[in-house]
């Protein structure tokens, strides 16, 4: 694995594990995946790993900042190492296919609340949805 993810779960709190390195690099590879894929991600290079252990890992990741998880409406929890940004995702209604989109105004929370109610709002999370490439062919 890398030294940088090394380095991250150093400066988190986090002991560097064969897992939580062999989910990170899953991630980094594999961006919008869900816990199953992730899990063979993990699994092709290491079939000793469990399954509760790399549930386990995503969690301590998540928690830690690490790894973003996603939940688009209607579609299994997915996960990202691209945490240090406040990005947005686009996802095909047909494919369950998500793209990053980059932050609509630049800057976190991308968005001003036309009430914010009191609330210091420093994230806006916005998913676009449609159909991608391969599946608008048919549309």
């Amino acid at each position: 694995m890398t030294p940088d993810f090394e380095a991250q779960l150093k400066a988190a709190s986090l002991r560097v594990t064969k897992p939580r390195l062999a989910v990170l690099a899953a991630l980094r590879d594999h961006p919008h995946v869900d816990t199953d894929t992730v899990i063979a991600l993990v699994r092709a290079d290491h079939p000793t790993v469990s399954h509760q252990a790399v549930y386990d890992v995503l969690r301590a990741l998540t928690t830690a900042g690490l790894v973003r998880r996603i939940e688009p409406a209607g579609a299994t929890a997915r996960y990202e190492t691209r945490v240090s940004d406040n990005h947005h995702h686009v996802v095909c209604r047909s494919c369950g296919a998500i793209a990053d989109v980059e932050c609509v105004v630049g800057h976190a929370p991308c968005l001003t609340a036309s009430n914010d109610h009191g609330f210091v709002i420093d994230e806006a999370e916005v998913v676009y949805w449609g159909f991608c490439p391969a599946c608008s062919e048919g549309n």
